[in-house]
């Protein structure tokens, strides 16, 4: 082969080698396990999801059994602990999605402790993606899983008690993280209590495994106080939670009907694909959110957490206080979330 032939073959083959090259390198940094969440509450899910990824099991366990460890604390106001809606009534909503783009979801589930089982046997059993209220109760009976009291929580009920004297509905700023307080004053101050009770009413996690497999999933119960039947962006697959195997997953917190709008975590993932780090991919959807509405946006929080193929993790928020917890053989550490405003 002479020069000329040479340097053409070199020219034609060298993408090939480059690609692979860095799907090669995507993949080794990809074998080490690591946990994110959102909010402080996130340290104890993530210790419970590192009991499965610390011995090479799978990222989907491992993030079922964290957010099943939250759904657990009767007073975190996640589960069947959290505030009801307007109608005194609490109900659930859920998603999980896995390395293959599996997703299954429940959305509006009464007096069911674990949402976010029902939504991965969702998943694995039926045909569909989501499944909502009556629908969603009745397969998770038929599935094994007990009917829990209806009754509040006492800090649930007392909070209730509290809002009806107003009947007034104000999402609040980061209501995930605030301290628990007796009563807090200004536009957007709920009632909280001495307990150390808050209303953390968003748990999104995402995860990798020792072989580089990504899956998430996110649970709620819904802004406290809201209209009976409402809905966020938490159960909607491409809103409140997004899994791309070769690119990474993202999840979201905050007030959903923004997220919703502009498909929050499938934009932080695509912006992902096209080179950002994962805070810097967060950063541009919740610049997309402020933008359309400047205004608005002063008024609400939305929060982005992302972790991409290569182990790398960050959020960005719309206002100050958004957090996340990280898990890991190198570090197990709480993050205070960049912001616009």
């Amino acid at each position: 082969m002479n020069r000329r032939k040479f340097l053409k073959a070199g020219a034609l083959t060298a993408p090939f080698l480059t690609a692979k090259n860095a799907l090669a390198s995507t993949f080794d940094a990809g074998t080490k396990p690591i946990v994110v969440s959102t909010w402080n509450s996130g340290k104890a899910v993530n210790a419970e999801a590192w009991k499965v990824l610390s011995v090479k099991g799978r990222a989907l366990d491992a993030i079922e059994a964290g957010a099943r460890q939250i759904e657990d604390e009767l007073n975190c106001c996640v589960g069947l602990g959290g505030y009801p809606d307007r109608d005194g009534i609490v109900t659930l909503d859920s998603c999980i999605m896995d390395e293959h783009s599996n997703c299954g979801a429940v959305a509006g589930i009464e007096r069911i402790k674990h949402p976010v089982s029902v939504a991965r046997m969702v998943m694995e059993k039926t045909p569909h993606v989501i499944l909502v209220g009556a629908g969603a109760q009745q397969f998770a009976l038929e599935n094994g899983f007990p009917l829990e009291s209806g009754e509040l929580s006492e800090s649930a009920k007392k909070a209730y008690e509290d809002w009806l004297k107003k009947s007034e509905y104000k999402p609040v700023i980061n209501i995930e993280n605030k301290p628990a307080v007796k009563k807090q004053n200004g536009p957007f101050a709920p009632n909280f209590f001495e307990d150390g009770t808050a209303n953390h009413d968003t748990m999104g996690l995402v995860a990798m495994d020792a072989l580089g497999n990504l899956s998430g999933a996110v649970t709620t119960s819904g802004m406290a106080f809201k209209v009976h039947g409402r809905v966020g962006d938490s159960p909607i697959i491409g809103a409140g939670l997004f899994v791309d195997n070769e690119v990474g997953a993202a999840t979201s917190s905050g007030v959903g009907e923004e997220v919703i709008r502009i498909c929050g975590t499938h934009l932080v993932v695509e912006f992902m694909r096209q080179g950002y780090s994962p805070e810097m991919a967060c950063k541009k959807a919740v610049e997309r959110i402020v933008n359309r509405d400047p205004k608005k946006a002063k008024t609400l929080q939305v929060g982005f957490l992302a972790l991409n193929k290569k182990g790398q993790h960050g959020a960005y928020a719309i206002q100050k206080g958004f957090e996340y917890c990280v898990k890991s053989n190198d570090e197990e550490k709480l993050y205070q979330s960049k912001f616009i405003l």
